[in-house]
Formats: C-alpha cells, sequence, structure tokens
C-alpha cells in the first residue's frame, strides 16, 4: 500500500439510519455538525444516512420505499375523500 494517501484522522463517529433509526458507532473520517449521545455516555460526532445495512432490501430481504421528502403524505393529503 502507498504510504500517505490515506487520512490520518479517525475517530468514533455515530450513524443513524433515518428509515428506521437504527445507530451503530464505528470509526470515520466523514465531517459532521451533528452530535448524539451514545450508550456508554459519551458525546460523539453524528452522520445521517437514509439507507444502512439494516433498512436495505439487499440486506433484508424485503422491498422497502423509503419516502424521505413526506411525498406519500403529501399525496394522501391532496387526494383524500372529504
Amino acid at each position: 500500500m502507498k504510504k500517505g494517501i490515506h487520512p490520518e484522522s479517525y475517530r468514533l463517529v455515530v450513524f443513524k439510519d433515518t428509515s428506521n433509526d437504527s445507530t451503530f458507532l464505528t470509526r470515520s473520517t466523514a465531517n459532521t455538525r451533528e452530535t448524539i449521545m451514545w450508550e456508554d455516555g459519551k458525546e460523539y460526532p453524528l452522520v445521517k444516512v437514509e439507507i444502512s445495512n439494516t433498512s436495505h432490501p439487499f440486506y433484508t430481504g424485503k422491498s422497502m420505499f423509503v419516502d424521505t421528502a413526506g411525498r406519500i403524505e403529501k399525496f394522501r393529503k391532496r387526494y383524500e375523500k372529504k
């Protein structure tokens, strides 16, 4: 492996899947402005992701529609019978 091409600033970061609210702690260099209190009582940087291994159809074996913009609710409100 070439020396000097990998970042040196790895730190513990919490990733949160916004589709099912699952979280996991891992090392990363991802930049973030938010923090979260983890299970061990320490505060870590938080990175929000739309899909992770806990919600991706390949890993779960289920087909799932991830609606991040609220489009389904807007459609239902617009066309619901009154």
